[in-house]
């Protein structure tokens, strides 16, 4: 699984220029480039002190200042010998030490050119790699400042040999011109420097899109299987492991189910043939849909899977929707004379003179109404039933607080109910007016039947089956066994001023969430109806 998405830290970015916030450079890319620029000047400073003591180079030819050189030259080594160190121990910035190298380059690299005997030398032509080394350490405007420092040392360095007569000509058209070069050697590295940005900028916009599509291809509740014609497997998600039931995905379609590869092959044939549904080891069915992929380099297939008590389910809804607008009618045209008829018996119920038979009638009369009131706001509960908001809900948190207001509402005390959790982390993905309103009914009836007096009403937090289940466990008699297999069906009741709808609404509400309502006997013999829903951690995404 891959891991979690994460932005991008602006902390990775350093920006070194101060006249140039909009350039940044990747923070290790930086450091990389710092250490590679150091080699350079340690070796450079190196150069310069051995070509001076071994009498080569231009130290034998116009000595102007031997002292000067050594001194230039000793400076530089001993200024990039700290700096090596500072960068080991990083401790100080990025910026500051950059900057300062590029600076010290200029002055320590013009000092050595005077006492080399000036432009003439070739010396000069050093600042060029420091100027391109501005251009990618540091870059921006500060790249194109510090060319512009470079050049006026150059020119500097020319008046003044021209002032104190230290050499017998002075060149400056060439100082010109190498100043010249250094703008436009800052101007390059600085687009190149640019060029590469982007360049990354585009190559880690590609990495994050190819990890988010891998990231929502493996997390899909559908399962998806890449494949030749040949059905040689290429790819897979772990839906499609999970879905087929295997451990891990084989090489062949055969080797998963023999209908599969069987279906596939009916669609090479016929592409009509689009969908099937496939029969599993273990009893259950899985629906398939079959469709071309094509490539730049091959054609290959995706076999697409899903849970047949998915597709069920949404199909059921789609039939909930339409039969909740009929009944939803119904009841309102029940809902008028029955108001008429209740009406009736509580003006006949305040007659004197009525006699205690009578009277008995209106009170059945009455009763009855009453019933058939409430079945008419279940009923229309039922079709008003809006649309699962499924947010992260913290269970822990949530159910203590859920006893708080249950026993609030309705009068009780807290030394009713207990609460226990395996873990300390619960995280499910549910509405939360759905899951109150399924509560509401399973702790009312908990009340109604489990025996309070004798044992409290246990809710506890459980993992069961990768998912995250709150049960609801009573010391009732518990449920007929012969009655258990109709629980669930609407106006099923055993009580004579029951509904018979509030535990199909809740397994409704339960299945509107993707949870399952189920009930159960415990190994201690107690009621326990166990409510299922999706952990938020193995949330998978539709489609």
């Amino acid at each position: 699984m891959l891991n979690e998405l994460k932005p991008e830290n602006k902390s990775d970015i350093i920006y070194p220029c101060p006249f140039s916030m909009g350039y940044g450079i990747p923070r290790r890319q930086a450091w990389l480039l710092l250490k590679v620029f150091l080699t350079y000047r340690l070796i450079l400073a190196c150069l310069f002190l051995m070509l001076f003591y071994s009498r080569l180079g231009p130290a034998t030819g116009e000595r102007h200042d031997e002292y000067l050189f050594i001194v230039s030259g000793s400076g530089h080594l001993a200024l990039t010998i700290i700096s090596g160190f500072c960068l080991l121990r990083r401790s100080i910035s990025y910026t500051v030490q950059a900057q300062t190298l590029i600076f010290t380059d200029i002055i320590i690299i013009t000092l050595i050119m005077h006492a080399c005997g000036g432009i003439n030398s070739g010396v000069g032509i050093l600042l060029a790699a420091s100027i391109a080394a501005s251009g990618l350490l540091i870059g921006g405007r500060c790249a194109l400042l510090f060319a512009a420092i470079a050049s006026l040392a150059i020119l500097a360095e020319q008046i003044y040999a021209y002032q104190t007569h230290s050499f017998r000509d002075t060149a400056y058209t060439y100082a010109a011109m190498l100043g010249a070069s250094f703008f436009t050697i800052a101007m390059l590295a600085y687009a190149l420097a640019q060029r590469t940005e982007q360049s990354t900028a585009q190559q880690k916009t590609i990495n994050q899109l190819e990890e988010l599509s891998k990231y929502i291809i493996q997390h899909l509740q559908s399962g998806i299987i890449i494949t030749d014609r040949d059905h040689q497997i290429r790819m897979s998600n772990e839906a499609a492991a999970r879905l087929t039931q295997c451990s891990t995905m084989p090489d062949r379609l055969h080797a998963i189910s023999p209908y599969l590869a069987e279906a596939f092959s009916y669609w090479l044939n016929d592409p009509s043939q689009d969908f099937a549904v496939i029969p599993l080891t273990d009893g259950s069915e899985m629906q398939t849909r079959f469709t071309a992929l094509p490539t730049r380099h091959e054609a290959l297939n995706m076999i697409i899977l899903e849970d047949i008590a998915f597709y069920n389910q949404r199909l059921q809804q789609s039939k909930l929707a339409s039969l909740g607008q009929l009944t939803a009618s119904i009841a309102h045209e029940i809902r008028n004379p029955l108001g008429a008829i209740s009406h009736a018996g509580q003006l006949l119920a305040e007659n004197i003179e009525l006699s205690d038979e009578d009277r008995r009638l209106t009170e059945i009369i009455r009763n009855h109404s009453t019933r058939v009131n409430k079945i008419i706001e279940d009923i229309l509960q039922l079709s008003r039933r809006s649309a699962s908001l499924r947010k992260k809900v913290d269970l822990i948190q949530w159910l203590d607080d859920y006893i708080e207001q249950f026993c609030a509402e309705n009068g009780f005390t807290r030394d009713l109910f207990t609460m226990t959790s395996e873990s300390e982390q619960a995280q499910a993905l549910v509405d939360k007016g759905h899951l109150k309103q399924i509560l509401d009914n399973l702790c009312q009836n908990a009340l109604k039947y489990g025996s309070p007096e004798k044992k409290t009403i246990s809710l506890a937090i459980r993992q069961h089956e990768q998912m995250l289940c709150i049960e609801v466990i009573d010391s009732g008699p518990g449920i007929d066994p012969s009655h258990r297999k109709h629980l669930f069906e609407p106006f099923f009741t055993t009580s004579a001023q029951g509904t018979g709808l509030g535990l199909y609404i809740s397994k409704e509400l339960a299945e509107l969430n993707q949870a399952r309502l189920s009930y159960h006997i415990t190994d201690q013999s107690q009621s326990c109806f166990r409510l299922c829903l999706p952990n938020a951690e193995q949330t998978l995404i539709e489609i």
